[in-house]
């Protein structure tokens, strides 16, 4: 027996292991994916999207885009043109290979009337060259089977030790919180449906997940993970939190024409013991790290790990709305939502889009215009109030910030409030 047939045999026993742990027929239907198809009936990839066998979840801790593949999501061969999948996925991959991301791959609900053929994944590999596996700094293979490991033999030949290095097992999706925040990642139900029953079926079942303390009371310089009024309250009354300020000073002073700022991550530990300073009330001097990414990186990890985003919840729906918007209107729209902010929201969301309008007038220099700005930044502005969100939630949003940097002077204009602050 060879390695394609060995493959082919694993895949029928994990086909029948998943079907009786999941408590599928043979003949399962895929659940509707939910919140819709992420493009346009008219879009050349509608007929691959509708499926949600793609989806970018936002940002992890450090930055990093969150690129998802789900199998379960994947019909029948005969009705998914496998060669337009792989077009469909380097199309998704186009818009933020640029930066770093990962890439998390949920193997469940592959099966044999659904899988690609060894061929097709010969000549993936083959077609993700450099562009594509450079900036990606992880790919994480949830509920491995022996089929993985038997094509990982196959494929062996072909992987180079550096890309080898990158793919992370995950057995189990307590695992997989290990590594990142899931909050970020739509998992498909029928996934947490076999998880679950995975570990129920261990013997003596895997070890369960220790259970979260209750949350600690922040510390009294606490700079991460609080609201905006906290900060204001600890900060003698200063309406810009601080790590925005002293982050937005330091690039506009040192990185304004540094190519690619914003789309690259930066040294995790580094950025794990500046937070910890700063939550100390310890002093901060970018200068002495010589890497102009970390503040960059450090500005979006405050935003994204505040209780709320700054654009804050309610305007959520309006943003999502705004491609309906005739587009000589949307400006106006624009201004008619932001002018809705509370104060402080207002004052600190004009500084850092003041900023950012600074960022892509030397786009010449920095590759980072209105367009490239607004897909780092889009989903550390705003969030649905439940879940991350999702791929078809993602160019509404990018439009709305793109709108807000590049007519930052129209935007704006009106309401002028005492004690604003500008970058």
């Amino acid at each position: 027996m060879n390695l394609e047939q060995l493959a082919e045999k694993e895949l029928r026993k994990d086909e029948e292991e998943q079907r009786i742990l999941s408590g599928e027929s043979s003949a399962s239907v895929l659940a509707p994916l939910p919140g819709g198809p992420p493009l346009d009936l008219n879009h050349p990839f509608y007929d691959v999207a509708r499926h949600g066998i793609v989806q970018v979840a936002g940002d992890d801790n450090y930055g990093r885009k969150l690129v998802i593949f789900s199998c379960c999501r994947m019909p029948p061969s005969h009705q998914l043109n496998h060669r337009k999948l792989l077009e469909y996925l380097k199309y998704t991959l186009d818009k933020y290979v640029e930066s770093d991301y990962i890439l998390v791959y949920f193997h469940f609900g592959l099966r044999s009337s659904n899988k690609p053929s060894l061929s097709w994944l010969q000549n993936a590999y083959k077609e993700f060259d450099r562009k594509y596996k450079k900036n990606l700094k992880a790919l994480y293979v949830v509920h491995p089977t022996n089929f993985i490991r038997v094509l990982w033999n196959i494929f062996k030949p072909l992987i180079s030790h550096k890309f080898g290095k990158k793919v992370i097992y995950v057995n189990y999706l307590s695992e997989l919180r290990e590594h990142l925040n899931c909050d970020q990642i739509v998992i498909p139900s029928e996934v947490i449906r076999y998880d679950e029953k995975l570990r129920a079926s261990q013997k003596g079942g895997p070890p369960r997940p220790a259970r979260p303390p209750p949350p600690r009371p922040p510390l009294p310089q606490q700079q991460f993970g609080v609201s905006l009024q906290y900060l204001r309250d600890k900060g003698n009354g200063d309406l810009i939190p601080l790590v925005m300020r002293q982050t937005v000073l330091f690039l506009k002073q040192k990185a304004l024409k540094t190519e690619g700022l914003f789309r690259r991550s930066a040294n995790i530990q580094v950025i794990k013991e500046i937070q910890k300073q700063y939550n100390l009330g310890k002093p901060i001097k970018f200068e002495e790290y010589g890497d102009e990414n970390i503040p960059a990186v450090i500005l979006k990890t405050f935003l994204r790990e505040l209780p709320q985003p700054l654009l804050t919840s309610q305007i959520y729906d309006q943003v999502q709305s705004i491609g309906t918007v005739e587009s000589s209107l949307r400006v106006t729209r624009c201004k008619q939502i932001i002018q809705s902010l509370p104060e402080h929201n207002y004052i600190i969301v004009k500084y850092l889009i003041c900023f950012l309008h600074m960022v892509s007038q030397e786009s010449i220099f920095n590759k980072m215009n209105p367009s490239n700005l607004a897909c780092v930044f889009g989903v550390n502005l705003i969030w649905p109030c439940k879940g991350p969100a999702t791929l078809h939630a993602l160019p509404p949003i990018n439009m709305f910030t793109e709108l807000l940097i590049e007519y930052y002077s129209q935007v704006f204009s009106a309401r002028i409030l005492p004690n604003e602050v500008l970058p």
